[in-house]
C-alpha cells in the first residue's frame, strides 16, 4: 500500500471535528477499529472534509479492524459490512485483524477476509499485533496480498525483526502508540535531538519510527497544533548518530501487551 508517512490514530476521540480539522490539515490515512467504538465518529468526519475543496474520497485511506469475537469465518462479512455502513464508505480501504485471538482462526477468519476482497467491499487486508510466526501463516493462507501489519512501534519499544520480515516479505509496517503513551520526552536521546532540532521529542519519535523503511506512523492528537506537527514531523531528518543513539536504548515493556 502506499500510506503516507504520518496518519491519524482515533482510538479515544468521540468527535467528528478533529477528523474533519486532520483531513484538511493533509491527512489522508484514518485508522480506527471495532472496539474502539468511534466509526460512526470516525465517518462522520469524513463527510464533513468531502464536503470541502481539496480533499477527496479515493486519495483517502480508511482502516478499521475486526475484534477478537468479530473473527469467527461467518462474522467476518456481516461485521466488516456494518463498519463500512458506520463510516459512511462503499469499501473499507484496509481491514485487519486487529489481535490473533478469541474467534481468529487463519484456516476461516482470512478466507472470509479474501471473499470480501473479491466482492469488493474490502481493498487490501492488514493484520494487527501479531508475532513472525503468525505472520507466515496469514501469508500461506491469504491469496490477497498482506498489506499490512500494525504494530506498536516507539523509542521505549522497537522490535526490529518485525521491520525486516516486512521488508521481505513486501508489505507496511504501521506504527501505533508512536509517542509512547506520552513518555518519549523521557527518553534522553529523543530529547537531545529535538534541542538539536529546535523542535519537540514527539516530533523526533515520530521521525524516528517513519524513518525506518517500510514503516508508517499513526499518532493520536485532537488539537489543530498537535495534528499539524504530527503530520510534519514525518518531513524531520535525523542524523545517522541520533538514529542509532535513539535505536540503543535500554527498552522497557510494551504499553499494549498481547
Amino acid at each position: 500500500m502506499d500510506l503516507p508517512p504520518v496518519g491519524l490514530g482515533t482510538m479515544g476521540i468521540d468527535d467528528p471535528d478533529p477528523i474533519e480539522t486532520a483531513l484538511d490539515a493533509g491527512y489522508r490515512h484514518l485508522d480506527t477499529a471495532r472496539i474502539y467504538g468511534n466509526e460512526a465518529v470516525v465517518g462522520d468526519g469524513l463527510a464533513a472534509a468531502l464536503g470541502a475543496d481539496g480533499v477527496a474520497r479515493e486519495d483517502v485511506t480508511v482502516a478499521t479492524k475486526l475484534w477478537i469475537d468479530d473473527l469467527a469465518g461467518d462474522d467476518v462479512g456481516p461485521t466488516a459490512r456494518e463498519s463500512a455502513a458506520l463510516l459512511g464508505v462503499d469499501a473499507l480501504d484496509l481491514l485487519y485483524v486487529h489481535r490473533p485471538r478469541g474467534a481468529y482462526d487463519p484456516e476461516t477468519t482470512l478466507p472470509a477476509l479474501d471473499r470480501l476482497v473479491d466482492e469488493g467491499l474490502v481493498r487490501n487486508v492488514g493484520v494487527s499485533n501479531f508475532e513472525i510466526d503468525g505472520l507466515d501463516r496469514a501469508l500461506d493462507v491469504l491469496d490477497a496480498p498482506l498489506a499490512a501489519h500494525q504494530t506498536e512501534l516507539h523509542p521505549l519499544f522497537y522490535r526490529p525483526e518485525l521491520l525486516e520480515h516486512a521488508r521481505e516479505h513486501g508489505y507496511a509496517v504501521v506504527a501505533y502508540s508512536p509517542l509512547a503513551g506520552g513518555r518519549v520526552g523521557e527518553v534522553a536521546p529523543v530529547v537531545a535531538a529535538a534541542e538539536a532540532h529546535e523542535t519537540t521529542p514527539e516530533a523526533v519519535a515520530i521521525a524516528w519510527a517513519t524513518g525506518k523503511e517500510p514503516v508508517v506512523a499513526i499518532p493520536k492528537a485532537s488539537s489543530e497544533a498537535h495534528l499539524r506537527a504530527n503530520l510534519a514531523a514525518g518531513d524531520l531528518e535525523l542524523t545517522d548518530a541520533e538514529v542509532a543513539a535513539i535505536d540503543a536504548v535500554e527498552r522497557e515493556e510494551e504499553l499494549f501487551p498481547e
